[in-house]
């Protein structure tokens, strides 16, 4: 990830990338699309001055849709193909996404708290067609001896994301349960 952020090496005429489908099994719905960007940024550095480059990509995974597109550089099939999976799962910009993280140092409290926090959202959204999902882990469970949880709300109406989020926050005033934890809303709509 270095090396492919800007920097030029006019004298690179062969870059490699190993494990290069490790990224792809990341709990986030933008994995293709970042594994994709890297393997074609790591491609770009190579051959940039006078001399021919190579690429060698090593993979687990040689016919998944994201290694083909970038070993061929090619943008459009991959747009394809990620617009379709994206769309088949609900995931934007197809559907609006709503994340809400939530994290403490205590274990048993995070696991409580989340299933008291979706069992909420779900009840608050009985006028709302939306999809709550988790609490599932967001990448890292622990972190600095803190505890991540993170819960997934789709829907294709931004609004009612907005509502569902107000009603949880009004839950979350209220109830003194949910004090010794961190609680953060992030949107990726559409």
């Amino acid at each position: 990830q270095m090396i492919v952020k800007g920097h030029d090496f006019p004298k690179v005429t062969l870059v490699g990338a190993l494990a290069a489908d490790l990224s792809l099994f990341a709990s986030d719905y933008r994995c293709g699309e970042q594994t994709f960007a890297l393997l074609t940024q790591a491609a770009g550095r190579s051959g940039r001055g006078r001399l021919q480059g190579d690429v060698v990509i090593q993979t687990y995974q040689p016919d998944h849709y994201c290694i083909q597109a970038a070993a061929k550089q090619d943008y459009e099939a991959f747009y394809e193909e990620e617009i379709r999976y994206r769309t088949m799962m609900g995931y934007p910009p197809a559907e609006n996404l709503l994340a809400v993280f939530i994290s403490s140092a205590d274990e048993a409290l995070l696991e409580t708290g989340c299933r008291y926090l979706k069992e909420y959202m779900i009840k608050a959204k009985k006028d709302i067609e939306a999809s709550v999902i988790g609490p599932a882990s967001p990448g890292s469970e622990k972190i600095n001896d803190v505890y991540r949880k993170v819960i997934y709300v789709k829907t294709a109406d931004y609004h009612d994301l907005v509502v569902l989020k107000d009603r949880t926050e009004k839950y979350i005033e209220i109830n003194s349960g949910f004090d010794k934890m961190r609680i953060q809303f992030d949107f990726k709509p559409m």
